[in-house]
């Protein structure tokens, strides 16, 4: 597994797991109460201070928990890999995939998780992925990823 650092973003037209728009509505009322809290410590001309500054921290907060993007992409040279936010993984070195739902979903990260097991996962996602890493020189033993449409995610991993 490589973990890219930053500059070296996903490819475009991969799955984006955004969060779901009602999550919105709580996550900007929080800052709004926080905000206001703070309001009334300091009344006077500072009193919008937190207001300017918690409600765009909110919204930016809440756009990049909903930013991260999965799917299968080629790099420059042809050989497809999968992506799950920054971390990538060639194909070749993908054993056993499988789609997990449900309690098999919720057995996978809970009981049956390896510590050292990469994990995405997004909790407003109702499957993910499993895929078993083959390379020996990876102390990662698997990956777990949350994806909306998992049987195309694994089409494409044995098609690649």
């Amino acid at each position: 597994m490589t973990r890219a650092p930053a500059p070296s973003a996903p490819p475009p037209g991969l799955e984006r797991l955004g969060l779901p728009w009602w999550a919105w509505p709580p996550g900007l009322l929080l800052a709004g109460l926080l905000a206001a809290e703070v309001h009334m410590g300091f009344p006077g001309v500072r009193s919008w201070l937190p207001y300017v500054v918690l409600l765009p921290l909110a919204v930016v907060v809440l756009w990049r928990i909903g930013h991260v993007r999965v799917g299968v992409a080629a790099r420059g040279d042809g050989e497809p890999e999968v992506w799950a936010g920054a971390a990538h993984l060639p194909v070749r070195l993908i054993g056993r995939a499988d789609v997990v739902r449900g309690e098999s979903k919720q057995r996978a990260l809970g009981p049956q998780l390896d510590p050292a097991a990469f994990v995405l996962h997004r909790p407003w996602v109702p499957a993910a992925v499993r895929l078993e890493v083959t390379d020996p020189d990876d102390p990662t033993p698997y990956w777990v990823v949350s994806t909306r449409r998992p049987e195309q995610l694994l089409a494409r991993i044995r098609g690649g």
